[in-house]
Order: structure tokens, then sequence, then C-alpha cells
């Protein structure tokens, strides 16, 4: 049984730190060619169809696995490292939580609100983005390199 834990703690862990690896080589390179007001729409359409039920599964998936698989791995060589990729998925997640979350609400509250372009997120599509952006972005980074941070750990534990 512990095998099997492992083998899908590999697995969403992996197909995981792809999703955000994609976003950050391809996607969010594609989208900063875009004009403010089309920035703006691709990212809150994304953000509407991301936390579907197969993200949800990944995204539960890559903390429930490894977690599982550490605690039934006690005490073998692989442990260590199966609860330092824990360590990095959880790290992630908080950082999704508590950062890039709130910016995806703040962008899509923004939608066709009028106001000041000048303050955060508030007026117009460039002022949202601007905003967003770079914040986004900066932590997007540091959740995909956690990512693959526990992908390789799982690998190596397996």
């Amino acid at each position: 049984m512990d095998s099997l834990f492992l083998t899908l703690a590999v697995i969403t862990t992996g197909l995981y730190a792809g999703f955000m690896l994609t976003f950050l080589v391809a996607i969010m390179p594609g989208l900063a060619a875009l004009s403010d007001e089309a920035f703006a729409a691709a990212m809150r359409r994304f953000n509407e169809k991301v936390p579907g039920p197969a993200f949800l599964v990944l995204f539960l998936g890559v903390i429930a696995f490894p977690a599982v698989a550490a605690f039934t791995e006690y005490g073998e060589d692989g442990w260590s490292l199966v609860a330092v990729a824990l360590v990095c998925a959880v790290v992630s997640h908080l950082v999704t939580i508590a950062g890039n979350i709130p910016l995806n609400q703040a962008l899509a509250e923004s939608e066709g609100r009028s106001g000041d372009a000048g303050e955060p997120g508030g007026g117009d599509d460039s002022a949202a983005r601007t905003a967003f952006e770079a914040r986004w972005n900066a932590l997007h980074r540091f959740r995909t390199a956690l990512s693959l941070a526990a992908f390789v750990l799982l690998a190596v534990a397996g």
C-alpha cells in the first residue's frame, strides 16, 4: 500500500507542477503580449475555469497523497524526502490561497467597475492589470518552484 500512495503522490504532484510550469513558460508570456483589456479578460476567464473538478483533484491530491505516503513510510529511507516534498506542497498552496487567489478575486471584481484609473485594481483594465500582473507572476514563480521541488523530491523518494 505504501508504494501506491507514493506513486499517486508522484503522479498528482507531477501533473500539478506541469500545469504550473505551463502557465509560467507559455500562458503568462503569451498573455503579456495582449492589450490590457484582452489580458484582463483572459485572466478573468482562466480564473473562472481553473478551479474545476480536475484541478481540485490535483490541488487536494498534491497534499493528501504525500501526507499518507509520509505517514505510511515512516522510518524508511525515503520518508524525509516525502516529508520535505509535503512541506513544499503546503507552502505552495499557502502562497496560492493567501496571494494568488486574492489577486484573482480583485481582478474579477474590477470587471466593469468605473472609477479612478489610479486606484489599484479599480477603474479600467489598465489599472487592474497593473495591480495584478507583476505580483501574481512573482507569486506564481515561487509556487511553481515549490511544486517542481516537491515533484523532484517525490520522484527521488520513489
